[in-house]
């Protein structure tokens, strides 16, 4: 385990992370601080519980818009994968039909 310290909200917090976790939670605890100075600034005078409130929604909302945007993306590929399952049994059924189109023209021309 490895300590380190995470600075959001003009605030250091010191935590315990899982040994080579130390840049992961860097990263995340500077998107937190990014989004509480975004909170700070258009909301002047917020608490510290607050501002971390208003990060963590505004976290949240950006996390909501890519799970739709994911889940859009999932229905198209689903609707595409719909379509190629479509022209296969279309491609089977006029297969289907031209054989018996040869074997009903195939009495046909020894009468």
């Amino acid at each position: 385990m490895a300590d380190t310290t995470l600075h959001i909200a003009g605030r250091q917090y010191d935590i315990v992370v899982r040994d080579g976790e130390e840049q992961h939670l860097a990263r995340l605890a500077k998107m937190i601080e990014e989004k509480a100075r975004v909170a700070q600034r258009s909301t002047p005078g917020l608490t510290e519980v607050r501002t971390l409130l208003f990060a963590a929604l505004f976290l949240a909302d950006e996390l909501n818009d890519r799970r739709r945007e994911l889940a859009g993306r999932q229905e198209a590929l689903a609707l595409e994968a719909d379509d190629e399952a479509a022209v296969r049994a279309i491609e089977a059924l006029a297969a289907r039909i031209e054989k018996l189109r040869d074997g009903l023209a195939a009495p046909a021309a020894s009468a």
